[in-house]
């Protein structure tokens, strides 16, 4: 097996290759295989590949475990269940459907084009560049390969330099188990995703901020590059008067503060009636305590809560809590933060203003801001002004209640009486709308994101060409009665 290319992002280390030359060397090596790969790839190899994979991730599960829990202390049980399990899922649905996603379909033909046979053929885009996050890195990472290798693609991956250990990690399992030509793996910092995304890839799929997006995009553009595009923003979650509060408040926890925060579809803040609000603050915090503890020194301790990813995020996060506590925001339970273990404590906030930097930024960390509200139309009204986000979520009793706001508003994904959850569908679309994302991941979805749907049209007895020139006057005449019939 030859070796990984993997180029540092610490700019001490000395890398073990020219950068340049080998990001495309691996480059050209998957382009020069890419065309005969589309006649040797077909499904049965394509299987293959995605059960090597699926034996390498269960074989080192322990590995991707350690991994994750040293580069944020991720828990083993959020591992196994946000890491693991969605890309073990995503092969064996893969599996199961392949088949059917690979078959032409016929498109049926209309008196226009009589006589003739149509079908629409999937085929593999070609070489695809997924550049991969820090806060889910190994799912976020071989995810959307499953679907590149179930389309019939190579691809080269580029972890997040902020998960170190799980970048490290997914270079080994790349290296042990596809040959470059078919998946290579790119580790560095930003400028080395920069030099990747200067490359003409058929197709770019990126996970990321909607700044993020915003770069790949203009990138893409040079050389007409497809791109999926897997972002995040604000996502509201809004409680009914009417809400079951301890089955809100179990899901609201759940979603908030597992990977502590660090979650692009996590409820970044709540709309709760403010019938409700007092007891539904105090059933969140009562759930809190029972999950995590109930005082910043048992949640230090407990191993079922992560930590900020890094110095700069956890500065940005602490940032946000004294910045609303000095415009006057009530800091409901929480608030606490610890610089040395990169710990902030699962911590509601009310009283929120406009001016407030946790109103305007996606928060990404253990911060749930609580607004009150009496008249849901207002509430649909700031949804709307905002940039729409990936996910939306609702939770009332009343179904009426959640299909106005469903209808009245856009977001990538509405979840009723759950968070989070809609991710690990395997037949929903998982994508964002316009500042949220471009295209969507996951089941069929993905394997078309990353496919061509060729459009074939074959003549059997045809008539059209008794439309040709010369133009004579039967000709136009038989022109003139086409389109009346037709237009």
């Amino acid at each position: 097996m030859e070796v990984i290319v993997n180029i540092h992002a610490d700019p001490n280390d000395i890398p073990l290759v020219d950068t340049r030359s080998t990001v495309a060397d691996v480059f050209a090596k998957q382009r020069e295989a890419g065309w005969a790969r589309r006649s040797d790839f077909d499904r049965k190899a394509r299987i293959a590949a995605l059960n090597r994979l699926r034996e390498v991730l269960q074989r080192r599960e322990t590995d991707i475990i350690a991994a994750l829990y040293a580069d944020f202390r991720k828990p083993e049980s959020e591992v196994r269940l946000t890491e693991i399990l969605p890309v073990l899922q995503e092969i064996a649905h893969t599996k199961r459907h392949l088949k059917g996603w690979m078959r032409s379909r016929r498109a049926a033909a209309t008196l226009g084009v009589f006589g003739t046979r149509a079908r629409i053929r999937p085929e593999p885009k070609g070489i695809c560049l997924i550049i991969a996050p820090w806060n889910y890195p190994l799912n976020l990472a071989f995810g959307p390969l499953v679907s590149a290798l179930a389309a019939g693609n190579s691809a080269i991956i580029k972890p997040s330099e902020l998960t170190p250990a799980t970048s490290t990690l997914i270079a080994d399992i790349v290296a042990e188990t596809f040959s470059p030509d078919l998946v290579a793996v790119v580790e560095g910092d930003a400028a080395v995703a920069q030099e990747l995304l200067a490359l003409p890839f058929d197709h770019i799929f990126v996970t990321g901020s909607p700044q993020v997006g915003k770069l790949v995009m203009e990138a893409a553009a040079k050389s007409l590059a497809s791109v999926t595009l897997e972002l995040g923003g604000k996502s509201p979650t809004i409680v009914g008067p009417t809400a079951n509060l301890k089955k809100a408040a179990r899901n609201i926890v759940w979603g908030k503060f597992a990977n502590n925060g660090q979650t692009c579809i996590a409820p970044d803040h709540v709309f709760v009636h403010r019938d409700i609000a007092q007891e539904f603050n105090e059933t969140v915090m009562a759930e809190i305590g029972r999950v995590y503890g109930k005082t910043p020194e048992v949640q230090k301790m407990t191993p079922d809560y992560c930590r900020i990813v890094n110095d700069r995020h956890f500065n940005r996060v602490a940032g946000l809590i004294e910045d609303a506590r000095a415009k006057s925001a009530r800091i409901l339970l929480g608030g606490q933060t610890d610089a040395v273990q990169k710990f902030v404590a699962p911590t509601l906030i009310s009283q929120i203003t406009p001016e407030m930097a946790i109103s305007r930024e996606e928060l990404f960390g253990p911060i749930l801001p609580i607004i009150e509200y009496d008249d849901i139309d207002k509430v649909i009204d700031q949804i709307n002004a905002n940039p729409k986000p990936l996910a939306l979520y609702v939770f009332d009793n009343s179904r009426a209640f959640a299909e106005d706001i469903i209808t009245r508003t856009s977001s990538g994904a509405v979840g009723i009486n759950l968070t989070v959850v809609h991710f690990l569908h395997p037949n929903l679309p998982f994508g964002g709308v316009n500042n949220s994302g471009i295209g969507a991941a996951h089941g069929v979805f993905g394997f078309r994101a990353f496919s061509h749907e060729k459009a074939v049209l074959q003549d059997r007895y045809s008539i059209v060409h008794m439309l040709f020139p010369p133009y004579t006057g039967f000709v136009k005449r038989l022109i003139r009665l086409v389109v009346k019939v037709l237009g």
